[in-house]
C-alpha cells in the first residue's frame, strides 16, 4: 500500500508545510540493488586503544571493496595498513564539508566507564556528516564475556549509546551494536555485509550477537545460498511470499508451504521462482511427518527452515473464547516445535542448518487486545534462546526476526488513525517492506552465519514500541 503521508510530506509545497511546523519527513530509504556493491560511499573506522577488532573490521572492508578513511595514527590505522588498503586521512581539523556513508567504531578496548569517552571523541566530530540512508556500527564485547566488572559496566553502556544515535542520525540512517565474543573475531562479515548494506534498511537500534565457530565456507556473496534448500511456511502471500523471492534470489531451492485453500497462490509464486510447493495445515498431528517425508524423498534433508506461518485472532482476554487461544497458539507457536523436533530427530536438518522464527515486536513489549498472540510470540523468542544451544551442538543455528509495521495488506486494513501511529512510531517515520524482513532472514540463513546464533532482531525501523 502506497503511504500516501510520505509523498505529501516529501512534495515542494508539503516539503515547506512540514519544514515549518515540524512534522515528520521520511525520505525514501535505500535498499538492495543486484550488482551494486555493499555500500556506496566512504567508511570513517575508529577504534578506541586496545581494541581487538580492528584488524578483522578492516579486513572485512577489504573483502566489500569500501572505501576507508581513518585518522593519521592508532591502532587502527596500522591495523588497515596490514591490510594493503590504501585508506585516506580523517583530519577532523580539515574536513571541510566531507560526509560518510558509516562511521565504524571498535569499542572492544574500553575497559572502565572513564574511558566511554573514546565514544565521544570519535562521534561527536563525524555523527552529523552522516550521509542519507547512511549506517553507524559500534563493534564490543558482550558483557558476559568481559574480564572485570568494570569492563562489563562500559561494554554494557554501549547500548544506551547506539539506541540514541539511532534516534538522533535521522534522514534513513541506521546505527546497530555488534557483541563479539573472543575467538569470533573471524566470524564478522557476514553480519557487516548485512548492517552496511541497503539490506537492512529497516533494521536500526538492534543488538547483534556473535559467538565463534569454526564454520566459515567459501561462498559466492552474490548468491550465498546457492544449492541450499530452504523450507518457508505461509508462503503463498504476504511476508512468507517475499521470504520466498528473496531466498530464491540468493540461490535456494524454496519449498513454500501453506493451506489448501492457498495451494494455487503458492504454485503459482513456487513456479516463478523455480521452487515447490507442500499443502498442508501444520497443525494437524501428521504435519511434521509429512513435511519431513517430502524432504527426504525430494532432497536429501533441507537447510533453511523459516517459520513464517502466523495469524491474529485478536480479543481481549476477558472476551476471548478457548478456540482463539488454542488454535492461535497451535499455529504460531506448537507446531513450529513439533516440525523442528521431527527435522532434527530425522537428522533431515543439515549440519550448518539453519532455523529462522518470525516472531513480533508484539512479543517483546505485549499488544492490548492481543494476549495470545503476543504470548505466542514471545514463546518463539523462548523457543530461540532456549534451543540455541541445541543447535549449537549440532553444528547448526537458530534466530528470530521480530517484524515491527509492515506494509501488508493485513495492516492496509487497519483503521487510518492506527495505521498512521504505526508507521510513524519509529525512528525512521515510516513502514517496512515485507523485503526488508526477507532480507534479514536471508542474512541469517548464510552460510557465512555460523557464528549468528540465539539472535532475536526487530525489524522495525526502531519502533518506540518496547524500545
Amino acid at each position: 500500500m502506497s503511504d500516501l503521508y510520505s509523498q505529501v510530506v516529501n512534495s515542494r509545497i508539503g516539503g515547506l508545510v512540514a519544514s515549518n511546523v515540524g512534522l515528520p519527513q521520511p525520505v525514501e530509504l535505500d535498499r538492495f540493488v543486484e550488482g551494486a556493491p555493499v555500500i556506496r560511499g566512504e567508511v570513517l573506522l575508529g577504534a578506541a586503544p586496545g581494541g581487538r577488532l580492528s584488524a578483522p573490521l578492516a579486513g572485512v572492508l577489504v573483502s566489500i571493496g569500501a572505501a576507508v578513511r581513518t585518522e593519521l595514527e592508532g591502532d587502527v590505522r596500522a591495523a588497515v595498513g596490514e591490510t594493503g588498503i590504501d585508506a585516506s586521512v580523517w583530519n577532523p581539523d580539515a574536513a571541510g564539508d566531507q560526509h560518510f556513508k558509516a562511521l565504524v567504531f571498535d569499542a572492544s578496548g574500553i575497559g572502565d566507564s572513564t574511558q566511554l569517552r573514546q565514544l565521544w571523541e570519535f562521534f561527536g566530530p563525524t555523527i552529523r556528516r552522516v550521509e542519507t540512508s547512511g549506517r553507524v556500527v559500534v563493534l564490543g564485547t558482550a558483557p558476559e564475556d568481559c574480564p572485570t566488572p568494570r569492563a562489563a559496566t562500559a561494554q554494557r553502556a554501549l547500548e544506551g549509546f547506539v539506541r540514541s544515535v539511532g534516534k538522533e542520525v535521522r534522514r534513513g540512517a541506521c546505527a546497530q551494536l555488534v557483541y563479539v565474543a573472543p575467538g569470533a573475531e573471524e566470524q564478522l562479515e557476514s553480519t557487516l555485509r548485512f548492517l552496511l548494506s541497503p539490506r537492512s534498511a529497516y533494521v536500526s537500534g538492534q543488538v547483534v550477537r556473535i559467538g565463534p565457530s569454526e564454520r566459515r565456507p567459501e561462498i559466492d556473496w552474490e548468491r550465498p545460498l546457492g544449492g541450499k534448500v530452504a523450507l518457508v511456511t505461509g508462503a503463498s502471500r504476504g511476508i512468507g511470499a517475499e521470504v520466498a523471492r528473496v531466498l530464491a534470489r540468493d540461490g535456494a531451492h524454496v519449498v513454500g508451504l501453506d493451506i489448501r485453500p492457498l495451494e494455487p497462490d503458492l504454485d503459482r509464486l513456487m513456479g516463478e521462482i523455480g521452487g515447490s510447493s507442500i499443502a498442508v495445515d501444520i497443525t494437524t498431528v501428521e504435519a511434521p511427518k509429512l513435511i519431513a517425508d517430502h524432504h527426504a524423498a525430494e532432497h536429501g534433508g533441507v537447510d533453511i527452515v523459516v517459520h513464517n506461518a502466523g495469524v491474529t485472532k485478536d480479543k481481549t482476554l476477558g472476551r476471548m473464547d478457548e478456540e482463539r487461544w488454542q488454535v492461535l497458539m497451535e499455529i504460531n507457536l506448537s507446531s513450529e516445535e513439533r516440525i523442528n523436533d521431527e527435522l532434527v530427530e530425522r537428522n533431515l536438518l543439515r549440519a550448518d542448518g539453519r532455523v529462522i522464527c518470525v516472531s513480533s515486536i508484539s512479543g517483546i513489549a505485549g499488544n492490548a487486545g492481543q494476549t495470545n498472540y503476543a504470548t505466542s510470540k514471545a514463546g518463539v523468542i523462548g523457543m530461540v534462546q532456549s534451543m540455541a544451544p541445541v543447535f549449537a551442538e549440532r553444528q547448526a543455528t537458530i534466530n528470530a526476526v521480530a517484524p515491527g509495521f509492515i506494509e501488508t495488506a493485513m495492516t492496509a486494513a487497519m483503521p487510518i488513525a492506527t495505521r498512521e501511529a504505526g508507521r510513524r512510531m519509529n525512528s525512521l517515520n515510516q513502514g517496512g517492506l515485507p523485503l526488508d524482513v526477507g532480507e534479514a532472514i536471508a542474512w541469517f540463513a548464510s552460510p557465512r552465519s555460523a557464528g549468528v546464533n540465539g539472535n532475536v532482531v526487530r525489524v522495525c525501523g526502531q519502533s518506540l514500541i518496547g524500545a
